[in-house]
Formats: structure tokens, sequence, C-alpha cells
């Protein structure tokens, strides 16, 4: 192999041509530098297919003079991507995150070029793909091209996220910040409730799942009197940081890694990269295993956190769209709702606020047109709102709309009632 380092972006990306399948690192390792310097070449490329899953910072697709050139075509949709991902020259794939390295593997799609962000080489010439290992690692075992943007700023987990320089066709050194997300100031009282109500639902000793956003940092404030918590999540962010350091999560509990705590991919601010750079209690994993349901419920009293667009009053969750404008994607949902119900003691959990930003119920007597079931309502088990939890495992239909009533906004409560009544012919009071 002969692999070229210290490129200029521009000279890196004359690898991609025409026609290639362009996989783009995620989240706080999204390679901005680079795909720059390939949008500069557009006039010159045609049918560049772009995949990636959540992506962060300037990553602008939806230009006129990129039409035809590039097709976004996202495995899961993000703010940044969400507007050509939604025209004619993008699109959405709904998978289960657990599968998409199977996508790359089994050439259903095939990667021609990876474009990633690693952390410089160490002594022995390996680098790390930091913050996001996730499907980025099988991205880069099955493309034929790698380009890799060097960022010092960039840590250098533990885990699965080596990559030789070897294995690196081009290197670009790039030294920037990367990008931070911080919940803590996005929280009102609807959301620092749940965070109480889904935190009473988690038993000492239990194994978390948790995404990012306010309520799952909310949950996390209010764990600082459990004991001997783990973790297991597809994604990490600044919550877990004081409760790993006060010791309620020490992960000593868990039947694998046991002591080490596991994610996928992390997105947060400048303190939690910080935190995992070198650190070996924190192993972040390819999403193969990270989301494999038959290893997450191996770990004990597995208790995922997931949330969701909203919820129809049998237990159907959208959580990917608006009716059929697709907003975000599957992710991992799925895998872990049905990971934590099979585990001892586990509790799959899907909280919500009652309402959205403009006042309408997300529990709704049926889903908006074309909206996008990603939790079944044979896989659903605890829902939470601010006005409390309710178990629908094991209900059918008509008390799981009773269920689902009673912790729905009371200004929405009553047109809940009548719709239950127009349904099944009597009121949710005598279900």
């Amino acid at each position: 192999m002969s692999n070229r380092i210290g490129l200029t972006a521009s000279e890196a990306v004359q690898l991609i041509q025409s026609g290639n399948r362009v996989f783009i690192h995620g989240s706080a390792a999204t390679p901005v530098f680079l795909i720059k310097a390939l949008q500069q070449r557009y006039a010159e490329l045609d049918d560049v297919e772009l995949v990636s899953i959540t992506s962060m910072g300037d990553v602008d697709f939806n230009q006129a003079h990129f039409h035809g050139r590039f097709f976004f075509n996202s495995l899961f949709v993000s703010a940044n991507t969400r507007e050509v991902c939604n025209s004619e020259n993008g699109d959405y794939v709904p998978v289960f995150l657990s599968q998409i390295p199977q996508l790359f593997k089994e050439n259903i799609l095939p990667i021609d070029v990876a474009l990633i962000t690693v952390s410089p080489p160490d002594l022995h010439g390996f680098c790390s793909l930091g913050t996001s290992v996730d499907i980025a690692r099988t991205a880069v075992d099955t493309a034929r091209i790698v380009i890799a943007q060097v960022n010092p700023r960039m840590p250098r987990t533990h885990g699965d996220g080596f990559v030789h320089v070897n294995k690196i066709h081009a290197m670009v050194w790039e030294e920037s910040e990367l990008p931070e997300i911080n919940y803590s100031s996005k929280v009102n009282e609807a959301v620092q409730q749940i965070g109480r109500n889904v935190a009473a639902l988690v038993e000492d000793g239990a194994t978390l799942q948790l995404g990012i956003g306010g309520i799952p940092d909310q949950v996390l404030q209010n764990l600082t009197g459990h004991k001997d918590l783990g973790i297991h999540t597809e994604m990490m962010s600044d919550g877990v940081i004081p409760l790993i350091q006060s010791g309620v999560i020490n992960n000593s509990k868990k039947v694998l890694n046991v002591g080490r705590t596991v994610t996928g991919f992390m997105a947060g601010t400048r303190k939690l990269y910080d935190f995992v750079h070198d650190n070996p209690s924190v192993r972040v994993m390819n999403i193969a295993y990270v989301n494999d349901t038959s290893i997450i419920r191996q770990n004990p009293k597995a208790t995922a956190i997931n949330s969701a667009i909203e919820i129809d009053i049998t237990g159907q969750v959208c959580a990917d769209s608006i009716g059929t404008y697709e907003f975000s994607g599957i992710g991992g949902q799925m895998d872990f709702m049905r990971g934590a119900s099979l585990s001892p003691g586990g509790k799959p959990i899907i909280a919500l606020p009652s309402v959205a930003s403009k006042g309408e119920s997300r529990i709704v007597p049926f889903l908006k047109p074309g909206a996008g079931v990603v939790t079944t309502r044979g896989h659903i088990h605890w829902v939470v709102t601010e006005f409390g939890a309710v178990n629908l495992f094991g209900k059918n239909l008509k008390q799981r709309g009773k269920a689902l009533i009673e912790i729905a906004h009371p200004m929405h409560r009553e047109s809940l009632e009548r719709a239950y009544y127009e349904r099944f012919h009597f009121l949710p009071q005598n279900a």
C-alpha cells in the first residue's frame, strides 16, 4: 500500500471519483475539513453517493450546485442533513443501527471511500477513531480507500477503534476543536419531572442505555443516590462523568465488560472528550457488538431509555419521522428496547414530554399519515411522561389506551377519551 502522509485536503480528496459511494464519519468525528474539500470538487464529479449516520458541523449538501453531483443517502438523518434527505437529492435508509455494518460487509452498500477523523498515530503507528467507532469500524475495514483527517484534538479511545497508518491511503493534518453539544441549559419543568419519573424506575445494579438530550441528562442527575450502576449504551454524553467519578456508575454488576463503561460513540463537550482520552475504563466499540440484542440481554437489569416523536393509544411509537418527513432514524432504539426486554429484570422505557413545542399532544389516537413505526406495540413496555409512568406489557388495546390517557397532558385527555370512545364504544374509565 502506498499511503500518502502530509497531503492537503484538496489533494487527498482527488482519490474520490464519480460514481463512488463515500462513507462520512459521524457525530463529533465528522471530518468537516475533508467534506469542504470534497464539496469544492463538485464541478468535476457526478453521482457521488454519501452515506452516514448522525453528523455534526457545517455539512450542507442542500445547495443547487450540488444537485446531480452528490446524493445523500442517510442511515440516520441529522439536523444538518434533514433538508437534503427530504429532497430529490437525498433519501433515508430505514435500518437498525446494529445491522448497518452488515450492509457494508455483505456488499449491500459497499464502501468505495471512507472519510474519517482520527487521533495522531501512537509510537506503534495506530491512530484512533476516537469519539465514534460505531459503524465507522466496519466502514474502514471494508472500504477500498481510507482518507483520514488527523486531528490532535481527537481523543485516543480504547476499544475497537484503532486503525494502523498502513490502512490509511491519505492523511491530512488539521487541528480543530471537535463539535460540542450541551443540553444542560435546554431543560424545562416537564423534562425535569420526566427525569425524576424515569430515575424512579432505575434499580440499583442496573445496566443503562441512554441517548443524548435533556431527558437523559435529567435522568442521570437524579441517580446520585443509586448504587452499582453500569453503562452499556450506543451513545454517551457528559452526564455520566460525575456518576462515574462518584462511584455510582462502577459497572461492577455487569456480566460482560465488568468494570468498563461501553459505548458505540459519544457527543458532548470538551470535558467528555478529555475524560475518555486514553481512559481504559471506557471502551468505544463496534456497533455490531454494542447493539447486538444477544449482548445487551446478558447484562442484568438492562434499562433502555429512549424517546419518541409521538405514540398512539395502542402503543405504536413513531421516533423517526413527522408524518412523511424524515426527521431522524430508527437508530438503536429497537436494538435496546428488545435487548432490555430480554435482560433479567430489564426495563425498556420510552420517555417523552406529553406535548410538542406548539402544544400538540404526543399521545395521539392515530399516528400521522406516513409516520414510521420504530417500536411496535409488541415491543413497547414502559412509557413515561411528566404525568407519570405506565407499563403496557401484557395489556390489551383498551387497557393501553386507558393507561396512556392517564399520563397525557390534562388539556388533551378529553379529546383522547372521545377518540377512545369512537374506537372502543365505551369510555376508558370502564376499561
